[in-house]
């Protein structure tokens, strides 16, 4: 879905959140690196973190529309109320909704970490970086959880 972002906009920034409200397996700094990692051969995009509204964020940057994906009617349900209230804080600021590939519509941070937390192979759902980086972090967080 990046890449047909990055084909529908002169710049198109990623935006990674502070996630105030999840617990993150990975530090801001961490999330930032494993993105631009990820989309370092798309030239026009960008990704810079943020720690404020995403309509403040928007207007910093000068952006003048926010892309999002949908998986299913849930994200459709969740999605629509969060443009909607988008929309009354910046209304020149549009939300452009994306659909995955339908093999790829299955996939959520939540599984991908549960299924990389049990030992599986979450390869084909993130990219190389990311999947290094995950099997590090939970050998790591059982390795404590063990005492070494």
């Amino acid at each position: 879905m990046l890449r047909r972002a990055a084909g529908l906009f002169d710049q198109l920034i990623i935006a990674v959140a502070a996630a105030h409200h999840k617990k993150t397996l990975f530090s801001l700094d961490a999330r930032v690196k494993q993105v631009r990692e990820a989309t370092k051969s798309i030239a026009n995009v960008r990704v810079l973190p943020f720690d404020c509204l995403i309509m403040d964020f928007c207007a910093a940057n000068k952006a003048c529309a926010v892309v999002r994906g949908l998986r299913n009617l849930t994200d459709f349900d969740y999605e629509a109320q969060m443009a909607a209230m988008n929309r009354k804080l910046r209304p020149d600021v549009e939300t452009v909704f994306l659909l995955p590939d339908a093999q790829l519509a299955c996939i959520s941070s939540t599984l991908v970490r549960e299924i990389s937390k049990l030992g599986g192979d979450v390869s084909q759902m993130v990219s190389p970086a990311v999947a290094l980086a995950l099997r590090s972090a939970h050998m790591a967080l059982a390795a404590a959880a063990k005492g070494g």
